[in-house]
């Protein structure tokens, strides 16, 4: 089933009128309305085009978290052969909010690390909706310490709102833990490369973004604060969250303008919810590409480079 976006409102009217003429013909073998119902996908497929072409911030926003985008699971499962899940922080427990451990990509062997948010009702409460507890960082900066040991590149997929915000989580030290992951990010001297692939929110992405290279899917995004928490906190009202996006400058072609992002990653028309198969196919494409090109550097020039891109921030794009 579809789930459509507020905007996407239009689109649901003439595919829901489509499948109509479709399934009263599957009743009625007299009936042909196969002429009707391909006219109207083809409005459809026009207006799809006209919708995605130019979107507002927000509406990247909307898409960016869309529940039918693949997440972390989905292109762990379709790019990473031979996935070995490693569990836990050897401290305290493991965070299903983060998933990792060893896989090939092609004939590479990597660290895969990412954030999962779920697919459902049930597995989106067991992954705590993609939002880390510390245990999860430190997780993150165990498998770190391992691809460091046996020279493995790290690759990172990020999707979350941010970091979990509990109770619990602050008492377990959640902003030291995302702190340390971050600092572990930087000294690693194997190539890391960080995807967002839907929402990058705050410290919660950071904790695995900061790395050699940072590409984006073309409609996700990654800002210090989400939308809704700016206006609130700006304009006292979460209602001007679309004022808030666009001040953010928070997508992928902004942050490509700040040399924030290194390379955006095409998605099908629609976005990668749409076709799945093929957007996590281009992420598996670029996540090569990008290894291949950082394989050529030896561990002292991957650890400079990293930490000079974070130096650089700031030096490009503002005047804009």
């Amino acid at each position: 089933m579809t789930n459509y976006l507020e905007f996407e409102k239009p689109l649901a009217e003439i595919e829901g009128k489509a499948e109509e003429l479709r399934a009263m013909a599957r009743q009625n073998e007299e009936m042909d309305v196969e002429k009707e119902a391909l006219a109207l996908d083809k409005k459809a497929a026009d207006l799809l085009k006209t919708l995605y072409k130019d979107l507002t911030p927000w509406r990247k926003c909307l898409v960016a978290r869309h529940p039918n985008r693949p997440h972390c699971k989905d292109y762990i499962e379709a790019l990473f052969d031979e996935y070995t899940p490693l569990a836990g922080d050897r401290n305290f427990a493991d965070d299903h909010a983060v998933m990792g451990g060893l896989g090939r990509l092609g004939d590479r062997s990597v660290i895969v690390i990412g954030h999962e948010k779920g697919n459902d009702t049930k597995t989106r409460i067991e992954r705590n909706f993609g939002m880390a507890r510390p245990e999860g960082y430190r997780k993150a900066i165990r498998l770190m310490d391992l691809a460091h040991r046996f020279g493995l590149p790290v690759v990172t997929l990020v999707d979350t709102p941010g970091a979990y915000p509990g109770k619990g989580a602050e008492e377990r030290g959640q902003s030291e833990a995302i702190a340390r992951s971050t600092q572990k990010c930087l000294e690693i001297g194997v190539p890391l490369v960080s995807v967002i692939i839907g929402e990058g929110g705050s410290g919660g992405a950071v904790a695995f973004a900061t790395a050699n290279r940072v590409a984006m899917l073309e409609h996700s995004i990654y800002s210090v604060i989400s939308p809704e928490g700016c206006a609130s906190i700006l304009w006292k009202d979460a209602e001007k969250m679309r004022e808030a996006a666009e001040a953010l400058r928070l997508t992928a072609q902004d942050l490509k303008n700040l040399g924030v992002c290194d390379r955006i990653i095409p998605e099908p028309v629609g976005g990668a919810q749409r076709d799945a198969k093929a957007a996590i196919a281009s992420v598996g494409v670029a996540i090569g590409e990008l290894i291949d090109e950082l394989s050529k550097m030896d561990a002292a020039a991957l650890i400079k480079d990293r930490r000079q891109k974070y130096l650089d921030l700031g030096s490009k794009g503002l005047a804009a």
